[in-house]
């Protein structure tokens, strides 16, 4: 088939290589004139990891990640999370916490390594079913050739399907920057309420020498502006009021361009199915980090497209076979995100303080020790097995 992938972020790149090892024909479209990555650290799963042990990337994935073992958080005095992967069924499991560039820079060399057609500067304004192929259109005006299938791997605020969901009212400032002590294999956090939170997520080295953490600081959407016009010395002064142990990254810190914001969003695509075009990854199910499975979904949409092309006798049924080994898991990842994602982002006064005095103590016990770590390596709901990959 004639497969056209529109974007180079994780999701269209994994979908590239393994539609091209199948012998498809593949066509990658990218807006950038050269392809890049966007954003700090994340958290890849052994969800995601299963993915790319079949990509033959996991080696150099966790050679340039950093191994997380435990999420740990403290609301002043009180330990509110505490999760381990040793409290999974299954002994042997971690977390790798990346920079985006460096899981980019691994799928991006493979896929030009395979001979796979990249096409940069296209910015992809929307598609157009005709006689069972679909065409994509640019910015520009231009069009594409006919493809026999078009995935839609353009993220959260994709143009190739309607809006839907909500923006959420809390986003995150990231900053890449030196460990400088904190070197524990362990991704941390602390709390005021849930509208004041800091995070320390190692990334490992990537390509240099330096070990490096994403720093993250949880910010209101319509605060940002006021952020960026106030003096860095008050938001350190912030941080640090939290965070005492924080002084060390924040110096590394001398002007407001070294911090991205980034936004999120809550949205599901009720049929993430159209002729010709299925849309993977943020482009069908989005959420906040708080449960860290985004590039870790994604890679399992990828995943299951290329089983299904693989079993399925027609392409239609490939594309219903796909969303329907991927619908039930990104079911309850939406909705388990949506539940806890205002327990730790919100303005509520109730919700922390539950978090904090019934909910915190409860979560160290068995079985929630277990059940809190099958949630957070992405396993709830036993995805791998459907899809060949235990």
């Amino acid at each position: 088939m004639r497969v056209a992938i529109a974007g180079c972020g994780p999701c269209g790149l994994a979908t590239a290589l393994l539609l091209h090892r199948q012998g498809q024909q593949v066509t990658l479209f990218e807006r950038f004139e050269e392809p890049k990555p966007v954003g700090s650290g994340l958290m890849i799963q052994p969800t995601g990891l299963a993915v790319l042990r079949k990509l033959g990337l996991a080696e150099r994935i966790a050679s340039e990640g950093a191994r997380v073992d435990r999420l740990f958080g403290r609301a002043g005095d009180r330990v509110v999370l505490d999760v381990a992967y040793r409290n999974l069924s299954k002994d042997g499991q971690f977390g790798v916490g990346i920079h985006r560039s460096s899981l980019f820079g691994a799928l991006y060399d493979a896929v030009r390594a395979a001979g796979i057609a990249v096409r940069s500067g296209r910015a992809v304004t929307g598609s157009r079913i005709e006689d069972a192929h679909r065409r994509l259109a640019f910015s520009d005006g231009m069009v594409s050739e006919p493809f026999d299938l078009v995935v839609d791997a353009l993220g959260t605020r994709t143009p190739l399907s309607e809006r839907c969901g909500r923006e959420l009212p809390y986003g995150a400032l990231w900053a890449t920057l030196e460990s400088r002590g904190f070197d524990e294999p362990e991704l941390q956090q602390r709390y005021r309420r849930s509208n004041k939170m800091a995070g320390i997520l190692p990334i490992g080295r990537g390509g240099g020498r330096v070990q490096r953490i994403a720093f993250f600081w949880s910010l209101r959407c319509d605060e940002f502006d006021r952020w960026r016009s106030t003096p860095l010395t008050s938001w350190k002064e912030e941080v640090e009021a939290l965070w005492p142990a924080c002084e060390p990254l924040l110096a590394q810190i001398s002007t407001h361009d070294q911090l991205t914001f980034a936004r999120y969003s809550h949205r599901t695509l009720s049929e993430p199915l159209e002729p010709a075009q299925i849309h993977l990854g943020d482009a069908w199910h989005s959420a906040s980090p708080q449960l860290g499975q985004g590039a870790n979904m994604a890679l399992l949409d990828a995943w299951a497209l290329a089983c299904s092309l693989e079993r399925a006798g027609s392409l239609p049924d490939a594309l219903q076979l796909a969303i329907g080994l991927r619908r039930r898991h990104v079911r309850i990842y939406q909705w388990l995100t949506d539940i806890f994602t205002p327990v730790y982002q919100s303005d509520s006064v109730l919700l922390p303080f539950l978090r904090d005095w019934m909910v915190g103590p409860v979560s160290k016990m068995w079985p929630a020790t277990r059940i809190q770590a099958t949630m957070v390596s992405g396993l709830v709901g036993d995805p791998l097995r459907s899809l060949g990959l235990e």
